[in-house]
């Protein structure tokens, strides 16, 4: 008697055969590709390093400005400048800078007039910010972020060299002791180790605004936003989906290159951020979205066939429990390593519940999302 004739005389046995199938979909990728973290060697620092241009776009950062525009402007890097664009702010945001512009001689500031009829997003501003920029190596973050070294200007452009024209950085959240910010902590270190890792792998798909570096060349070779410039958000992951290939793109993943800022601090602000990031993946390239679709699929069908597992072969459970178990201690072990990499502190306990559950955030937002887009077309 075949499998085939085994399934169709006992159907409950295509849940220990989905449950497998699953694991080994999910060691593919841990295995396969999230495994590169282990192997990841930081470029050494070159003999000489080009100059920067750091842009930040910021509107109605009055704070943030003032508070973490210095420790940008005081980075140990011999030859940067820093380039904010002020994206028709409404606050005193005009005034700090003109404050900090008389203190820090490498502080350079371009504006954006309020115009009641004409709207734009942020990609106008980043363009202003690149147009603006005298250096060809650009160094992207955001007002309310701010660097955890002053050797992050140095750790993102060691890589760059003749063939490198992106660096993806890692831009992390302030950690405070609740519940939501845990969460958006653990999402945003596992879209770190892949991103990062799948660009070990040859095949980038993303970085993130906090955190990114790409050369002006590269941009204005891609003619900008112009194929995506309709799209509210993808500034940075849209556009370096669309040009990053394995030749040009390098990873900074070290805690010396790392990023903060400020987290969202309600459930409700924290689902609009990821409906934005998700409206974004609806534009990468089909590849991309097998690949990140299959693991999600296979991680949640995955939970579900250990538990009828359980539930309907009681007499199995030694054997159900080790494959769990086997799969739990090498994404275990694979967090470890890029927490320690990256210093993020206290997510490790938390890692298998947000592992299970962060794909339903996921799938709220694409349903709000589908809900919305069906109501623009109606109205």
């Amino acid at each position: 008697m075949n499998i085939i004739d085994i399934l169709i005389d006992n159907p409950l046995w295509l849940i220990p055969l989905f449950f497998i199938i699953c694991f080994i979909i999910q060691m593919i990728y841990y295995l396969g590709i999230y495994i590169r973290i282990f192997f990841y060697k930081e470029s050494s620092l070159p003999e000489s390093l080009p100059p920067a241009s750091v842009i930040i776009c910021a509107r109605d950062e009055e704070t943030n400005l003032k508070k973490n525009l210095p420790r940008i402007l005081e980075q140990d890097y011999p030859d940067f400048e820093v380039v904010v664009v002020n994206d028709s702010s409404t606050d005193n945001s005009d005034i700090v800078l003109k404050k900090l512009a008389q203190q820090y001689l490498n502080l350079r500031t371009t504006e954006i007039k309020k115009d009641q009829k004409f709207t734009h997003g942020k990609k106008l501003a980043v363009t202003v910010g690149i147009k603006a920029a005298k250096n060809e190596h650009l160094l992207f973050t955001d007002a309310d972020c701010y660097p955890e070294t002053k050797n992050w200007i140095k750790e993102m452009m060691k890589n760059f060299d003749s063939d490198t024209s992106i660096v993806l950085g890692y831009g992390g959240y302030k950690k405070y002791p609740t519940l939501l910010n845990s969460l958006l902590r653990f999402d945003t270190i596992t879209i770190a180790l892949q991103y990062f890792t799948y660009a070990l792998s040859g095949f980038p798909y993303m970085g993130v605004g906090r955190n990114l570096a790409y050369k002006k060349s590269l941009f204005f070779e891609n003619k900008g936003f112009a194929r995506h410039y309709h799209v509210e958000s993808g500034d940075d992951d849209i556009f370096i989906n669309q040009t990053a290939n394995k030749h040009n793109t390098k990873p900074e993943i070290s805690p010396e290159s790392v990023i903060r800022s400020q987290p969202e601090q309600s459930w409700n602000a924290w689902l609009k951020q990821k409906r934005r990031h998700l409206t974004s993946s609806g534009f990468y390239k089909r590849k991309t979205k097998f690949l990140l679709g299959t693991e999600i699929f296979s991680r949640i069908l995955f939970y579900v066939m250990f538990v009828l597992s359980l539930i309907f072969f009681t007499d199995h459970y030694p054997y159900i429990l080790s494959v769990f178990l086997l799969r739990s201690l090498i994404q275990l072990t694979t967090y470890h390593k890029i927490m320690n990499r990256l210093n993020e502190k206290k997510l490790l306990i938390v890692t298998l519940f947000y592992d299970f559950w962060l794909p339903f955030f996921n799938f709220i937002g694409i349903i709000l999302n589908k809900i919305s887009e069906r109501n623009n077309k109606w109205n």
